[in-house]
């Protein structure tokens, strides 16, 4: 039964199987890595309207964002008991 939540020995929370654990950690990286680092980097070259120094601000502020909204993403999903 890989992939379903199954209670735990002498305990009654579920434990994800290897499959959802799997897929949840390539999520998160998928979209911390696009989201922090591709974001910044277009930022950085595409925004050519503002400023260097309004740039570099912009892409540590969208950097920084993007590491506390998954942050409090996972503490949610730990929360629900879903990871």
């Amino acid at each position: 039964m890989t992939g379903a939540a199954t209670p735990a020995e002498g305990g009654d929370e579920p434990r994800i199987g290897w499959p959802r654990a799997i897929a949840t950690a390539v999520a998160v990286l998928v979209v911390g890595i696009g989201g922090a680092v591709f974001g910044a980097n277009a930022i950085l070259t595409k925004s050519l309207a503002l400023t260097r120094t309004a740039r570099e601000w912009l892409a540590t502020a969208l950097f920084f964002a993007v590491l506390i909204v998954l942050a409090a993403a996972l503490r949610w999903l730990q929360h629900k008991k879903l990871i």
